[in-house]
């Protein structure tokens, strides 16, 4: 199929699945430290408090994951890709990582590999264009290049193909501002000089972004992702409208709000409404039930917790009144069955170690609908 994906809620026909093979471990440097730091306070549930100084004692720095949890995300995995095959999608998959690939390097740091999981975070489909976005963790430097066979047969069948300038991601590279006015973070490393310092550098994740036909709604809380929304304000000029919305997260909105279908939102409270377009503030509002300290496993000490309890808002819409939802949130499924969606209920144990829900864990690359105008009727 040719690439074709305009929105998030049209009738989806073919869409990427991640990959978590030989997912071993975290590295808390200074990018991953930022990236994460709302989440690395003091929890009020059964969760420790996590320091920058944790990790395994075979490497500094680094918190390793237990086998068990690699092994039932896998099987999850597999039943989200049942799913959507069962829901007549076709499910594309990546490259996964060899086993012998531990580490990324450039010439101004080296970080621990991750696997290619959490798609949505570093491409943005655009209608028939791929854009690969500047990452904001130094694991990720090269992820994108796992879905390189994916890309290249789209590309192959006619679809634009773009990568955004990569940053050189030294500490100096990271607008800090956000974290140190956050009074509930974690105190995150200091800055280390080098000699491939150039000052704040264009980093943004395609996860901060909205996709509604001609209009893409974009999250900004740093200098960071200022410079990436200008990138891609001025290389879609006359295709899409890029509509700025500041702090309504860290980083990502899928955890804030997700579009079900033309006229209604999903909201983790009637609040972010206050922070969107004016245009979008007239839209129906779903809010989200609040999540259940039972929903989610019981983890140990050592266990590194990535995502807010708001992570299962992070729902996967398979076409206008169908929505994939974990299956461990009753109250989610009943709230959206009564503003008349479907909800398909999977099981995703692990999202709040490996960072990411339905949304996240997908690249949905070709769906039915168009390049609509939804900002002016």
């Amino acid at each position: 199929m040719r690439l074709n994906s305009y929105d998030e809620w049209s009738p989806l026909r073919e869409v990427v699945v991640g990959s978590a093979s030989n997912y071993t471990s975290h590295e808390r440097e200074l990018s991953f430290e930022l990236f994460f730091h709302e989440n690395f306070a003091e929890s009020t549930w059964y969760y420790p408090r996590l320091t920058t100084g944790g990790g395994s004692a075979a490497v500094p720095g680094r918190s390793l994951i237990k086998q068990r949890y690699v092994d039932e995300l896998n099987e999850d995995i597999e039943g989200i890709v049942k799913a959507l095959e069962d829901l007549a999608v076709t499910v594309l998959r990546p490259m996964e990582l060899d086993a012998r690939t531990t580490e990324v390097r450039t010439p101004a740091w080296s970080a621990a590999v991750v696997p290619p999981l959490n798609l949505r975070d570093n491409t943005l489909i655009v209608g028939d264009e791929i854009i690969e976005t500047p990452p904001m963790i130094r694991s990720r430097y090269f992820e994108t290049q796992f879905l390189t066979p994916v890309f290249a047969d789209y590309f192959r069948q006619g679809a634009r193909w773009t990568v955004m300038p990569r940053p050189l991601m030294t500490d100096a590279s990271f607008d800090r501002s956000y974290a140190e006015r956050t009074a509930t973070a974690e105190p995150v490393d200091e800055a280390r000089p080098s000699p491939y310092d150039v000052g704040h550098e264009m980093m943004f994740d395609a996860a901060q972004c909205l996709r509604l036909g001609r209009d893409i709604v974009a999250n900004i809380s740093t200098a960071n992702h200022a410079l990436g929304v200008d990138w891609l304000e001025r290389h879609l000029h006359g295709r899409f409208r890029i509509h700025r919305v500041y702090g309504i997260s860290d980083s990502h909105i899928d955890s804030m709000v997700l579009a079900l279908r033309p006229g209604t939102l999903l909201v983790r409270s009637p609040e972010v409404a206050d922070v969107l377009p004016e245009w979008l503030r007239s839209w129906d509002l779903v809010v989200a039930p609040p999540p259940q300290s039972d929903s989610f496993p019981a983890y140990d000490d050592d266990d590194l917790i990535l995502t807010s309890p708001f992570i299962d808002l992070n729902v996967l819409s398979v076409s206008p009144d169908t929505v994939l939802v974990n299956d461990a949130c009753p109250d989610l499924v009943r709230t959206l069955e009564r503003h008349g969606f479907t909800a398909v209920p999977v099981r995703h144990r692990h999202r709040r170690l490996f960072g990411g829900g339905f949304h996240c864990f997908t690249l949905d690359t070709v769906r039915d609908g168009g390049a609509e105008d939804y900002s002016h009727g």
